[in-house]
């Protein structure tokens, strides 16, 4: 089959992506000359920086969320491929208003490698570097790019509640130990209807049937746990619900935040369904209290069909005010 994207040079797609975004929201962002990293316009006022990224092909993961309140900068990668530790640095570099610079890395191989390898580059110029690794993905332990769990969809909570943490005027100090308390709370799990064609390859990740399904996969296009037919929605929710409990060990009354994300080429009428779902089984049937809801496309695997959930634990309410407060970002 023909793969039909609004492309030019597939080789090409990351750089004019970046260049069409800074045009489109140049009141909001700049890009770095002759590198892959975004920056907010925002002035600098002497706060924590805050920096994450990762392969393309995850928008508006990660450029969309840089902006007042989020993050400082972006790194973009090629498509589902790690920033090189140089393109990293200079987003690190972008970023410092003197104060240190906190990067919030999804547990990719390449990305923990070369985001660590940015660190100790920073602090061989003298800027004091923290960060966290984002693990939320509950469905698998090691797959195609990962040690251990993958991070996904709750990347993005956590890009939220720092870089709130961040704008409020919390130190390195501060934002490392949130973020530490805050991660080991995240639990995410997605499945899919039709697998992601990256532009660079030409070809889908993996095949599935017309009728059928996957849970359990990665923003990559990592395998699942998985196959079953086409269910309804309801049976859908219900699986990724049983798997978040087993995790989660909730009790009725305890506090979530829930996102539910769209992978790439899932309308919003259908996650729409998908949240009325996933409410009637955590606040119905569970007796969970979820005081912040956020439903659209935040972490996307191309054009990917299919949806994740995610569920963040919030043991302290200052979390919530945090999701709450006011940012200015293309993609939130």
């Amino acid at each position: 089959m023909t793969m039909k994207k609004i492309i030019n040079n597939p080789d090409k797609t990351v750089d004019e992506m970046l260049d069409g975004l800074v045009f489109a929201y140049d009141s909001l962002v700049e890009r770095i000359p002759e590198t892959t990293v975004i920056h907010r316009r925002h002035e600098k006022n002497g706060k924590v920086g805050l920096v994450s990224g990762g392969g393309s092909g995850h928008e508006p993961a990660h450029a969309g969320f840089v902006g007042q309140g989020m993050l400082s900068a972006a790194v973009a990668g090629q498509v589902f491929t790690s920033p090189t530790p140089d393109q990293v640095l200079e987003g690190i570099k972008a970023a410092d208003e003197g104060e240190g610079v906190f990067l919030v890395i999804k547990n990719y191989t390449g990305d923990v490698l070369n985001f660590d390898m940015a660190k100790d580059l920073a602090e061989l110029e003298d800027i004091e570097v923290e960060s966290v690794v984002v693990d939320d993905d509950i469905a698998v332990e090691d797959s195609t790019f990962t040690a251990g769990k993958r991070g996904v969809a709750g990347t993005v909570l956590t890009h939220k509640i720092l870089g709130a943490a961040a704008e409020e005027g919390a130190s390195l100090k501060e934002i490392k130990e949130l973020a530490d308390k805050v991660v080991p709370n995240l639990y995410s799990i997605g499945l899919a209807l039709n697998p992601a064609t990256n532009p660079e390859v030409g070809n889908p990740g993996f095949e599935l049937a017309e009728d059928e399904i996957e849970f359990g996969i990665g923003i990559h296009g990592e395998p699942g746990y998985r196959r079953e037919k086409l269910q309804p929605s309801k049976d859908l929710a219900a699986e990724l619900v049983k798997q978040l409990k087993k995790e989660c060990n909730w009790s009725a009354g305890d506090h979530y935040a829930v996102l539910v994300n769209g992978m790439g080429a899932t309308p919003l009428m259908e996650q729409f369904v998908f949240m009325n779902d996933v409410k009637k089984l955590l606040q119905d049937e569970e007796g969970l209290d979820l005081p912040f809801r956020k439903v659209g496309d935040y972490m996307t695997a191309i054009d990917m069909e299919g949806v994740s959930l995610t569920l963040l634990k919030c043991e302290d309410s200052k979390w919530i005010d945090y999701l709450n407060a006011p940012t200015n970002v293309i993609g939130w």
